[in-house]
């Protein structure tokens, strides 16, 4: 049962990764569009960096929350939930 829950758990990481990558790609690929666009357009005006820098910002986000699970993740949760019942132990037991 526990081998299949971890499983599970590692099927949706990679699944979220996977989201990542595909959003970081065409992040990619959209941003050389801007640029395409801009300097045919407008050469001398340059305004592709705004759509891109607003965009990486999501991007940026989107990374933090696929990436940095063992900063607020489920298993900081439980850490946490976990050493707060000890600190309450202690203050019970004085």
């Amino acid at each position: 049962m526990e081998n299949h829950e971890s499983f599970e758990s590692a099927k949706k990481q990679v699944m979220e990764i996977k989201g990542f990558y595909t959003h970081f790609i065409i992040y990619i690929i959209m941003a050389v569009f801007f640029l395409a666009i801009n300097l045919i357009t407008s050469p001398g005006t340059y305004w592709f960096y705004w759509p891109i820098f607003g965009w990486g910002i999501g991007v940026f986000f989107h990374a933090l929350g696929t990436f940095n699970k063992g900063m607020m993740g489920k298993d900081w949760e439980e850490r946490k939930i976990k050493e707060l019942m000890e600190k309450d132990k202690k203050s019970v037991g004085k």
